[in-house]
């Protein structure tokens, strides 16, 4: 059997219910903090933005602001360079 699909798009049509998805709005939690700098040496805080393979978070999953996810990214190649932390786990 043969499912309809949308012109537009090219997928199949749910039949017209719509899901409501609830999503909290991120915030920029250096922001918040209103914290000045972001060390390298504080590796607390920069694992949070690493995934388990050793990747770094993009700010759309982080929640940071541009300006503080440069940092955030410079810190942490800062700690893989000096080896705090590793560059793949």
């Amino acid at each position: 059997m043969r499912m309809k699909t949308s012109a537009r798009t090219g997928r199949a049509r749910t039949g017209g219910r719509k899901r409501e998805v609830l999503t909290r709005k991120k915030f920029c939690r250096f922001c918040q903090d209103k914290t000045r700098t972001i060390d390298y040496k504080d590796l607390k805080r920069l694992e949070y933005f690493i995934t388990e393979r050793g990747k770094i978070l993009s700010s759309r999953i982080s929640g940071n602001c541009a300006k503080h996810q440069r940092s955030v990214s410079e810190a942490i190649k800062k700690a893989r360079f000096i080896s705090l932390l590793p560059y793949t786990r």
